[in-house]
């Protein structure tokens, strides 16, 4: 198996175990693997290994049908090669893992009222399926009830293939989502994404800078904001003080994380 280790945003970390499962998994198989329950375990997030059902999914899997051999590489922003770990899979890995979270995790001392996250450019940003990787990492460090401002293209929409937008259509509020999602008889392509999604929604408020249309954004639950400064603005007035705010320029690539219950 070869590919790149990044932070991902429920099975800890990119890269080793997932070259197999999911990577060359079945659809009833990808779709156990991102069942309701397991995309929903508070240690399916961001930079966690060890005690991470969905990472732990995949190791079983590989320990059934062990690859003979691992090369994974940590990059760059400019997807340049900066390490590189090749060996036995799960030992390796778990080596390169290590390494990256120290090169690509950031420890912030608080949460902030407004957290400004883009989704890193092309080809992250291609549409809002991809963009939820950026909420979640925002997620991290913006307050409860506070205010998170997406900024990505998306000109791909929603995209139009996929169940993504479709399910979207079946609730009327993020927690009507996160309900039907986990109801033993739904089981959709594309839920796990959703899920995520409304579970950002259901913590804090998400306003979206985009190519989408307002009823697109309006659709998904979303914010629709044209003028990032004035919506920060707008927020002040609301509050009555100025807000703290965090910027994320490389969005899902560079993770924040607080060390509290929240």
């Amino acid at each position: 198996v070869t590919g790149f280790i990044e932070p991902h945003f429920f099975a800890g970390f990119s890269g080793g175990p997932k070259g197999i499962m999911p990577g060359i998994a079945g659809l009833e198989t990808i779709q156990t693997f991102h069942n309701a329950k397991m995309i929903g375990d508070p240690r399916s997030t961001w930079g966690n290994l060890e005690d991470n059902p969905v990472q732990d999914m995949a190791r079983e899997v590989n320990r059934m049908c062990k690859p003979d051999f691992l090369l994974n590489v940590a990059l760059n922003k400019s997807k340049e090669i900066t390490a590189a770990f090749a060996g036995e899979i799960l030992d390796t890995h778990k080596e390169g893992c290590a390494y990256v979270k120290d090169h690509a995790m950031f420890k912030c001392e608080q949460r902030f009222d407004i957290v400004i996250a883009s989704n890193s450019g092309y080809p992250l940003d291609q549409n809002l399926y991809q963009t939820v990787k950026g909420m979640s990492a925002a997620s991290k460090v913006v307050k409860k009830d506070g205010h998170i401002i997406m900024v990505s293209e998306c000109a791909d929409g929603f995209p139009d293939h996929g169940k993504f937008a479709e399910i979207f259509k079946m609730a009327d509020t993020p927690q009507g989502i996160l309900e039907l999602i986990h109801n033993p008889n739904f089981k959709e392509v594309d839920q796990w994404q959703v899920q995520k999604q409304a579970s950002i929604q259901t913590f804090a408020n998400v306003h979206v800078y985009s190519e989408l249309t307002d009823q697109q954004l309006k659709d998904s639950m979303l914010i629709p904001t044209s003028n990032i400064e004035h919506t920060i603005q707008e927020l002040e007035h609301r509050y009555g003080r100025k807000l703290t705010i965090g910027v994320m320029p490389q969005g899902p690539l560079t993770i924040p994380y607080v060390e509290d219950k929240e």
